[in-house]
């Protein structure tokens, strides 16, 4: 036996995991994508010599709440699949490349900018994974139906996580009746799994640590540390080895992040508020990462109140996003900035920062609306 579900039965025998039903489920349907792309990998070329490639196999929607496990199976899917041309990449940073794409194509001034810019991709990538699919513009809203339609059209396998059902994407969104006809293409193409069984593998591996330490230091790096691997399953022979991430910013720019896995990263407060930094930067890091965690958070005051404005932007991102943040600072959230200039504006951060720490905030699935 190979392939996802042995990955799967394996992490459970190791005692990494419990029995799921629901996991167990979803296992074996992505174990029928893996095995169907290894079918069709040999066969694909020859069809495509003679200018007819096969079919694409059905592609599965992964849904559930916040620690249920997809980022884990869509892993042991990406790795079981035996094909050279597949990508996996969080849904957010796929659609700021097709934007720009699309762009590209319009100065053309060739027609319909869609087509090109999905046989571009699919000649890419015959897989796509995505991570967390949500739908929070009208700009992608307006395109995916056909895009999507199109990709599908030219042999990809789509395989997707989101926290929410297909029929709760971009709910209350601008034009969503432009939408629907995505909605309905997911229900008829892809796989729609559910993951909503009784165990919070991300939180339930918190462990009911705290979430917030006092005072910066060794002791707190060091809980800081076991928390970031306890939240990623990272190995520990590979601990000196942790990846680092470049991640796009608006206007061509990127940020260097020190530690980033599986959806979470490692920040210093000086690399995040010490430097010149806008509302765009803190929502591209919401966006990409389920958690964050900082570490060097000084008290604030007037003489550093720059910092603490960016400070006040970066917690608004996080919080409005739902991301979960694990701290090490020299005070609690309300003696961050006791008194002076700017006091008063940062006591809505105050009760951010304690609202984050709640069993209600962590228990929310990542992007959910409050």
């Amino acid at each position: 036996m190979s392939g996802v579900v042995a990955s799967y039965e394996a992490l459970i025998a190791a005692g990494e995991l419990r029995a799921d039903q629901d996991q167990c489920a979803a296992a074996a349907v992505l174990d029928r994508v893996a095995a169907e792309l290894a079918r069709t990998r040999k066969r694909g070329i020859f069809a495509r010599i003679a200018g007819k490639g096969p079919p694409a196999p059905r592609g599965v929607y992964l849904w559930g709440g916040v620690g249920r496990g997809k980022s884990m199976l869509m892993e042991l899917a990406y790795r079981a699949i035996p094909i050279e041309r597949k990508r996996r990449v969080h849904f957010h940073e796929f659609m700021l490349e097709v934007h720009e794409r699309l762009r590209e194509e319009r100065r053309k001034e060739e027609g319909d900018p869609i087509p090109p810019v999905a046989r571009a991709i699919a000649a890419e990538a015959r897989l796509l994974a995505f991570d967390e699919m949500v739908i929070n513009n009208s700009a992608d809203a307006m395109i995916l139906s056909r895009l999507f339609s199109h990709l599908l059209d030219e042999g990809v396998t789509v395989i997707t996580t989101s926290n929410r059902p297909p029929r709760d994407l971009y709910l209350g969104g601008l034009n969503r009746e432009l939408f629907l006809p995505f909605i309905d293409l997911i229900e008829r193409e892809l796989d729609v799994v559910s993951l909503n069984g009784p165990t919070d593998y991300r939180r339930a591996r918190l462990g009911g640590f705290p979430t917030w330490y006092v005072p910066n230091g060794p002791e707190a790096t060091e809980a800081l540390s076991a928390a970031f691997f306890r939240l990623t399953d990272y190995p520990p022979e590979d601990r000196e080895h942790v990846p680092s991430e470049d991640i796009p910013l608006q206007g061509g720019r990127t940020l260097h992040v020190p530690k980033s896995l599986k959806g979470v990263a490692v920040f210093s407060f000086r690399r995040l508020c010490g430097e010149p930094r806008g509302a765009a930067d803190y929502l591209a890091i919401a966006r990409r990462y389920h958690s964050v965690i900082i570490v060097g958070i000084p008290r604030m005051g007037p003489e550093n109140r720059n910092e603490a404005a960016r400070f006040v932007t970066l917690i608004d991102a996080l919080y409005e996003h739902k991301v979960k943040l694990l701290a090490a600072a020299d005070a609690d959230p309300a003696g961050l900035y006791q008194a002076g200039d700017g006091a008063f504006e940062f006591e809505r951060t105050v009760s951010r920062l304690i609202e984050m720490q709640s069993e209600d905030y962590l228990a929310a699935g990542h992007g959910e609306d409050g």
